[in-house]
């Protein structure tokens, strides 16, 4: 989207229905049901020139404003467990981890960098978040950013 788009919720009723049809082929495509856009659009009932025309300009509401992605930096000791037990915690937390970058322990402790999206079941990821520090083996927990 450019500096200058506007955006507005429709209701996808009242769309063409070539709207919710470039929907299905991204949802399908990052699923992996199928293996080209040529075979998803074909699936879906579109031509590959409607969905690449309308491909940069149509999201879902979900996918584009629900979006609650956070990076936290943890100092994690180096014992068997401790990363599995943070992400059990924030699985528990109805979080979505998009990436995990761990570096190579040195004198006994792990940097972790962790980026998650925060899904609407999660509670106040804040107050949350920072209570990973309670967890055995946590050193230090920074959070990075937040969405």
């Amino acid at each position: 989207m450019d500096n200058d788009s506007q955006l507005i919720v429709v209701d996808a009723k009242i769309l063409p229905e070539v709207f919710t049809k470039v929907l299905e082929v991204k949802k399908l495509m990052a699923c992996k049901g199928e293996k080209s856009f040529a075979s998803a659009c074909k699936r879906v009932g579109i031509s590959r020139s409607a969905y690449y025309k309308y491909k940069d300009c149509v999201f879902s509401y979900e996918e584009l404003f629900n979006r609650r992605i956070v990076n936290i930096y943890l100092l994690l000791s180096d014992s068997p467990g401790v990363l599995s037990s943070v992400l059990v915690y924030l699985h528990d937390l109805h979080a979505n981890i998009l990436t995990v970058n761990q570096s190579i322990p040195v004198d006994g402790a792990a940097a972790v960098n962790i980026s998650l999206r925060l899904t609407e079941e999660a509670p106040d990821e804040l107050n949350s978040l920072n209570s990973i520090n309670e967890l055995e083996g946590v050193l230090e927990v920074k959070l990075l950013s937040a969405e």
